[in-house]
């Protein structure tokens, strides 16, 4: 029996050895180089061993720059119930290649509640070549402007090798439970290195007696426009063929989870003309038959609309565009035996013998479908001219649509009664008593921001607070959501540089392939929770008649009523929050 138990023991002690010898860790891609690194860092003044630290959501970490932090090893949070909540860490060393794989463990209160470990998600955050804002829109040449990398993109992973004198940020996604039990609950996020004692850091959960609900529930008008044929590209599949499906589920189920309300769909191809890396195809296929009349296949169309739909985007289907940039349209002509373009202005003879037989099946397609009521034909920047000429034909053909357009003209008031979804340009001032008219008529007013916006924005060097001021001036100016023109039209190689051919860096995507998410995608998504908040919140002290504490509130949300950024951003963000869940507790 002695013998038995003295070879298990050296079995036990073999087996512990060979673990620490092969720690293994997760595959990842490799980042890129840095343009621009900080080579007067003095690393030699950072301890021995690898350096760890729970931090802010607010700092994007330099690579190659020494976090600039206090070391702390706890942290506290408040979330409501149903709510993502967020902490990240940042990891640095001085020495050579130093493994690490972290763990976190179940959360439990001093009652017994237990939460499972698996409403947190781990991810270490990548690096990706950003530029500047510098004049905002316009073509640019790489070398013209300022690089860098920026800690950005999410890898999904929990163990990594950290790099000599390099800062590797970890951020860590918590989801509470609708059905959580109101209380505190502590856990332990464990960081084990290879070579060394392993780190513990202390997180505090309060979860408020408040729910959130599901995001398919929430009431703010998310409008971030997918571009499903980047995703096809981009993993070299047949655009809508079982595998491009299967890649586009997950993507697109991450945005439906951040409230996402509409499908955008292209009616005929480039309906912005070329300015994306992967231009989007034709949805629906138009052909012109021999005798003149027209044919149209809409098993593209119905295949996206119902693959959003399934994923819990319901709301609105916008269709691009009856008034494409250029007034480029394109079909295949059955006599020609090819594809022809044509250019067609609004209000010519020829645009008329394009969009009214369209329109007039179309619109019985739709009906039999089902989804005729939530259909908006949509225009993005279009002029006054080519707008009323086309709401002419719209009115008379298919009257039933409705209209949703992105407006940079400050023209809004010229189209009083058609534009059932408006987003106006940040910073463009829309009347009070407008707003209220057109809330009172069931249409949806957004902002948008875009290339022209240094502040708030999305970029990949936005500071991260932006992304949740964004969902607080929304309410400040008593808009129903935001529209982002690209939720992943992707540039050539994304998780390598977010630079593109005209704009600054990122604006053309917010998330990133196989379904990574981003500090700016996951901050966008936090503002949009305490939209939702402060929504029910109001509701809730005025069915309640508690006036004191909804003043209370108006007042906090009015002091986002601002356009340009303020010197302390992250401290009047991180304070309304604070006292939004001080309230929420009243």
């Amino acid at each position: 029996m002695n013998r038995i138990f003295l070879l298990l023991g050296i079995c036990l002690l073999l087996f512990g050895c060979k673990n620490q010898q092969d720690f293994i860790v997760a595959q990842t891609y490799e980042e890129p180089h840095d343009p621009s690194p900080n080579t007067k860092e003095n690393w030699l003044h950072v301890p021995k061993g690898l350096q760890a630290s729970i931090t802010t959501t607010d700092i994007r970490f330099v690579r190659s720059e020494i976090p600039k932090i206090e070391q702390k090893n706890t942290w506290t949070g408040t979330a409501w119930k149903g709510e993502r909540i967020a902490v990240q860490l940042v990891l640095w060393s001085t020495d050579s290649v130093t493994k690490v794989n972290t763990k976190i463990s179940d959360f439990k209160s001093n009652s017994g509640e237990v939460l499972s470990s698996r409403i947190a998600a781990i991810n270490f955050v990548k690096y990706v070549i950003t530029d500047e804002f510098a004049e905002g829109c316009g073509y640019r040449k790489p070398e013209d402007f300022a690089s860098s990398i920026s800690a950005d993109a999410f890898e999904p992973v929990s163990s990594y090798s950290i790099k000599s004198k390099e800062s590797r940020p970890i951020w860590v996604t918590i989801d509470i439970p609708e059905n959580t039990k109101a209380g505190s609950y502590k856990s332990v996020f464990t960081i084990n290195i290879k070579g060394q004692k392993s780190n513990e850091f202390y997180l505090n959960l309060n979860v408020v007696d408040r729910v959130l609900p599901a995001a398919t529930d929430w009431r703010f008008h998310l409008d971030l426009w997918q571009n499903p044929y980047a995703v096809a590209r981009y993993h070299d599949v047949k655009p809508w063929s079982p595998k491009h499906i299967d890649l586009l589920k997950p993507i697109m189920k991450r945005l439906a989870d951040a409230g996402q309300k509409v499908i955008t769909v292209s009616l005929n191809k480039r309906p912005w003309g070329g300015q994306t890396f992967d231009q989007f195809e034709a949805m629906i296929e138009w052909k012109k038959k021999k005798d003149g009349t027209w044919e149209y296949d809409y098993a593209i169309f119905d295949t996206w609309v119902q693959l959003m739909m399934d994923l819990g985007v319901k709301k609105q289907i916008s269709c691009y565009s009856m008034v494409p940039w250029g007034n480029e349209f394109y079909y295949f002509d059955e006599t020609e035996n090819k594809e022809i373009k044509v250019k067609a202005a609004p209000g010519t003879k020829a645009y008329e013998d394009l969009w009214i037989p369209f329109l007039e099946k179309f619109k019985i397609h739709l009906q039999q479908k089902g989804w005729s009521k939530i259909t908006r034909i949509a225009m993005d920047e279009r002029g006054p001219e080519e707008m009323k000429a086309m709401l002419q034909l719209l009115n008379k053909y298919a009257p039933e649509f409705g209209v949703s357009f992105a407006d940079n003209h400050k023209s809004y008031k010229l189209y009083p009664n058609d534009l059932k979804d408006m987003s106006v340009a940040f910073g463009h001032p829309v009347d009070a008593v407008d707003l209220e008219q057109r809330r009172a008529n069931d249409y949806i007013s957004t902002h948008y921001v875009c290339c022209s916006d240094s502040f708030p924005n999305t970029f990949t060097f936005s500071p991260p607070a932006e992304g949740v001021f964004i969902g607080w001036y929304t309410m400040a100016a008593n808009f129903d959501g935001f529209l982002r023109w690209a939720y992943n039209s992707w540039t050539e190689k994304p998780l390598h540089d977010s630079r593109f051919r005209a704009w600054p860096a990122g604006d053309t995507y917010i998330v990133y392939p196989d379904n990574r998410s981003s500090i700016r995608f996951e901050t966008l998504r936090e503002g949009i929770q305490d939209a939702e908040k402060i929504r029910i919140l109001r509701e809730d002290f005025t069915r309640r008649n508690r006036t004191a504490e909804l003043d209370s509130l108006n007042t906090l949300v009015q002091k986002f009523t601002i356009t340009t950024k303020p010197k302390d951003l992250e401290k009047l963000v991180k304070d309304a929050k604070n006292t939004l869940n001080i309230l929420a507790e009243k």
